[in-house]
């Protein structure tokens, strides 16, 4: 098998981090048919250090969603020994320490040493989050809002481009634990995904079976996604009215009697990066009203 070549360069202007997005666009779009508009929705909360949460049915293609894109950004620090994708299935029984990890008693050393659970990844799967007792969503919830997990009264950091996609089914809601809106509020996106188009069912049925001539497209590495993080926030302008904007959707919403919870100020926080996400993937060094409408609507 021919290993896929990886971007070697610096990211150094805004073209570098566009192309860098792409090519993540690319491998989702490569292994999932379909998506397309989810697809968008994911790199731009990727790309804003957010996460998302999935509302979707049962075999709608969400592991291959998250496999492609973990499975496009290659280890730059392979020192550290954290894997690209980790999936991590959420059930009543499930304890904390499944999902942090553990300290471990090493007789040789007479010590205790820490043995990271499966959260410790760039990209984790976290698969029917509902699932889970209160307590285990807890402890995902500092992992999502510090990026560190806090295991004996140790905090361990996790890497920079730490990225959660969450799934909850919205048929089946016997033995579920409701998301409280804290942990709600820490998903930049609730994206509900829908079967996919006629003419994309029927060519995933033509190619089941077949084998695939799968095109080596070129990875990127870790560092790259970080550093497109770090530039878009200085290199994509947004208004003064793009932001009076956003306050102004803000007050609505907290003064509408049919929603029970208006949106936080952290939401407008996090919708700033996600607007310049948005605007740089569609070739724009500025947010404009459109971006504002898309995400919005």
């Amino acid at each position: 098998m021919v290993e896929a070549a990886v971007i070697q360069h610096p990211i150094a202007t805004l073209d570098d981090a566009r192309d860098c997005a792409k090519r993540i666009q690319a491998h989702m779009r490569q292994n999932v048919m379909g998506r397309d508009d989810v697809i968008e929705l994911v790199l731009v909360s990727l790309f804003a250090d957010g996460h998302v949460l999935l509302e979707d049915y049962p075999g709608s293609g969400k592991t291959t969603l998250a496999k492609s894109l973990g499975h496009a950004i290659i280890d730059d620090l392979p020192k550290d020994e954290i894997p690209d994708f980790r999936r991590i299935q959420f059930t009543p029984d499930l304890l904390p320490s499944d999902v942090t990890g553990v300290m471990v008693f090493d007789t040789n050393t007479s010590t205790f040493e820490f043995r990271r659970g499966p959260v410790f990844a760039y990209v984790v799967l976290v698969d029917e989050i509902n699932r889970a007792s209160p307590k285990v969503q807890s402890a995902l919830l500092e992992a999502m809002a510090e990026k560190q997990v806090t295991v004996d009264n140790i905090c361990h950091k996790l890497d920079d481009l730490f990225y959660v996609l969450a799934t909850q089914n919205p048929l089946d809601s016997v033995g579920t634990y409701p998301l409280p809106m804290a942990q709600l509020d820490r998903f930049l996106f609730k994206i509900r995904m829908r079967h996919i188009d006629r003419e994309s069912e029927l060519e995933v049925l033509r190619a089941w079976g077949k084998p695939r001539e799968v095109q080596q497209l070129p990875r990127v590495n870790r560092g790259d996604v970080v550093a497109s993080r770090r530039l878009l926030r200085h290199g994509i302008t947004v208004a003064t009215a793009i932001q009076e904007c956003l306050v102004d959707i803000a007050q609505r919403l907290r003064d509408d009697r049919r929603i029970r919870q208006g949106v936080s100020t952290r939401c407008l926080v996090q919708a700033i990066p996600a607007l310049q996400t948005l605007a740089l993937l569609r070739g724009r060094d500025y947010v404009s009203s459109a971006d504002l409408e898309h995400l919005a609507v």
